[in-house]
C-alpha cells in the first residue's frame, strides 16, 4: 500500500514538475498589434485607390463578412473581391478618389482586434461628395490581421423617397 501511494505521489510531483517547465506564450505586443492594424487600414485605402482587388481581397479572412451601405451584405473572400473590385474600378473610371480620415478608435484583446474612423469621397476636381465612418473588426490568424467584419456608413441623410415611389404605393 505504501509503495503504491508513494508512487502515486512521485508521479503527481514529476507531472506538475513538467508542467512548469511547459514554454509560457509570448507576451501580447499589443503597441505593434495596434499599430499593424493602422497599417491595413492605409494599405486598404491604397489598394481601393489603385483598383487593385486581389490586394484588398488578400486583407480579409476567407469567411468575411462586408456590410455595405444600401446594399446585402457579402460573406467569403471571392465575393468580397467582387464587390470591393467593382467599387474600387468605378470610383478610379469616374476620377474619384477615397482617402482615411482619422482613425477613432482602434483596440487589440488577444487575437481580436478592432479600428473605427473616418473617410471621405472626392470627385476629379476635389471636392467632397461624401463622407462617412468605418468600423472593421480584424482575426489575427497565423500571426497575421484580417478583416472579419468590415462596415462603413455615410455622414449624407438618405435620400428622400422618389414622389413616384410613394404614389405607386398607395391604393386607389
Amino acid at each position: 500500500m505504501f509503495r503504491k501511494l508513494f508512487v502515486a505521489l512521485v508521479t503527481l510531483v514529476g507531472i506538475a514538475a513538467l508542467n512548469g517547465c511547459a514554454k509560457t506564450p509570448a507576451p501580447q505586443d499589443i503597441a505593434a498589434d495596434k499599430a499593424k492594424l493602422q497599417t491595413d487600414a492605409l494599405s486598404w485605402f491604397d489598394h481601393f485607390a489603385a483598383a487593385d482587388s486581389e490586394g484588398l481581397a488578400n486583407l480579409y479572412a476567407e469567411d468575411a463578412i462586408v456590410m455595405p451601405p444600401n446594399m446585402p451584405a457579402v460573406a467569403g473572400r471571392p465575393a468580397i473581391k467582387s464587390l470591393l473590385g467593382a467599387l474600387a474600378a468605378g470610383a478610379k473610371a469616374a476620377r474619384m478618389t477615397l482617402k482615411s480620415g482619422s482613425v477613432n478608435g482602434f483596440d487589440v484583446s488577444g487575437n481580436l482586434g478592432w479600428i473605427s474612423g473616418t473617410y471621405t469621397l472626392q470627385d476629379s476636381t476635389g471636392a467632397t461628395i461624401d463622407s462617412g465612418n468605418y468600423l472593421s473588426v480584424h482575426y489575427r490568424t497565423n500571426g497575421a490581421w484580417l478583416y472579419v467584419r468590415d462596415t462603413w456608413n455615410s455622414d449624407r441623410p438618405p435620400a428622400p423617397v422618389a414622389q413616384a415611389k410613394h404614389a405607386a404605393g398607395k391604393k386607389k
